[in-house]
């Protein structure tokens, strides 16, 4: 019997039916006003029929004004009673399947788009280092703001938790903005919340312990944490790894290994704006296909909280591999939930192999991706694919199935028009 199909209970208590999540992925299919729309409670219906034990939603946002993208739903506040309903409704659908739903949230920081707001908060007045004037230049946030942000996340804790979901990740990776005072190239701070590492995650661990204090012993709350920036300079290995320690210490359910942020955006597999910064891990499972199982192996020998990895596991063999040898106790699944919703359930059921739709995908020719000089290129190339997912997602969410024969084109343009009327009808 594959690994995949056994239970896991968490420290709280509660259980998760089988080691297969679905992992976040960014919707874009909110109302204007942020509030869970029908095509959010298809989408999620349609995962939880597909046999994963938990599904993890996209970036839920506690700051209307922060948001990742355009259509993120957004909790930044005690929500009203059609926040409410909708909400309730979004949760039965994605539980409908008898699995676990937690919801993601988080804050985009700096990472904020500029035509949604082009003077973001953060830790400090660093602008992103990516061209083409997507993001604004931050303020940095006063210490009283930084307060009311810790208690933001747990307000928004507890009403999903009324709503009818499960649990909570808190965002703490991919360079939003708890993961912009974890790193040192982001925070620049000199007072309680930035300096030396403790300082640094003073913001993450106490949004954690707010979190815990509104919802109680008994319903699931788990951090999404970098392994690294691979950045020169940033957030290392060794600093995830003493940050892991003290939120086992907190007693969170779970922790979600990644890595990467918009500057290198290592999950991905896109190029960054400078070479990635190797990190000093055992290099044991290279050959894996698991983007983040070294990480999460070497975090292993040091921690015993439940540990799950996301990012290139495609063979059910290489993944039962990382569950048998402890490397991780849960594995994500992003990319293969949009073209084949129903992934998990005919994992459990014998196949061997999920589908790699990203090969065929690419605008660029693979012989030429070497090239210096088609950085660009293989840019627009990994984010039109990216687009190519988002449109799966949106169809799913429109229609409850994929459309696996739609063009990398079309689909860049139909997200690029989405996004548009969205922030329109946002404005109006």
């Amino acid at each position: 019997m594959s690994e995949l199909s056994t239970p896991l209970t968490l420290p709280c208590g509660a259980t998760l039916p089988n080691r297969i999540a679905k992992a976040a992925m960014t919707e874009g299919l909110a109302e204007p006003d942020g509030s869970p729309s029908e095509a959010l409670e298809r989408l999620y219906g349609t995962w939880s029929d597909g046999g994963a034990g938990l599904l993890i939603t996209g970036n839920v946002q506690i700051d209307a004004n922060h948001l990742e993208r355009a259509g993120n739903v957004v909790v930044d506040g005690p929500p009203d009673a059609a926040r409410r309903k909708a909400l309730a409704r979004w949760a039965a659908a994605a539980t409908r399947g008898g699995n676990a739903a937690w919801v993601q949230l988080s804050h985009a920081g700096r990472q904020t788009q500029r035509p949604i707001n082009p003077r973001p908060k953060a830790p400090s007045a660093k602008r992103l280092r990516i061209p083409g004037g997507m993001f604004g230049m931050p303020e940095p946030l006063s210490s009283e703001e930084i307060e009311e942000l810790v208690g933001r996340f747990a307000t928004a804790a507890k009403a999903v938790q009324e709503a009818g979901f499960t649990g909570v990740q808190v965002h703490a990776a991919h360079g939003y903005l708890l993961s912009q005072f974890l790193s040192p190239l982001a925070n620049e701070r000199t007072d309680q919340w930035g300096g030396p590492l403790e300082n640094r995650a003073r913001a993450l661990l106490e949004s954690v312990r707010a979190v815990r204090r509104e919802v109680g012993p008994d319903f699931a709350v788990a951090v999404k944490l970098n392994s690294a920036d691979f950045q020169r300079g940033g957030f290392a290995f060794t600093d995830s790894l003493q940050v892991a320690r003290w939120l086992q210490e907190e007693g969170v359910d779970l922790i979600e290994i990644s890595g990467g942020t918009y500057e290198q955006p290592r999950l991905l597999g896109l190029q960054g704006i400078e070479p990635v910064q190797e990190q000093a891990v055992r290099a044991s499972s290279r050959a894996r296909e698991a983007y983040f199982v070294d990480f999460a192996q070497a975090m292993r020998s040091e921690l015993t909280v439940p540990l799950m990895v996301t990012g290139g596991l495609r063979r059910r063999d290489a993944m039962d591999e990382v569950l048998t040898s402890r490397s991780a106790d849960v594995i994500g699944l992003a990319r293969p939930m949009c073209v084949m919703p129903d992934a998990p359930k005919r994992l459990l059921d014998g196949l061997d192999e999920l589908p790699r739709p990203e090969r065929e995908l690419a605008l660029l020719p693979r012989a030429l991706r070497f090239l210096t000089w088609f950085d660009l290129v293989k840019a627009i190339d990994g984010f039109s694919t990216q687009y190519w997912y988002y449109e799966q997602i949106t169809s799913m969410g429109r229609t409850g199935s994929p459309d696996p024969g739609l063009g990398v084109f079309t689909a860049s343009r139909l997200q690029m028009s989405a996004a548009s009327k969205w922030l329109k009808a946002r404005r109006a």
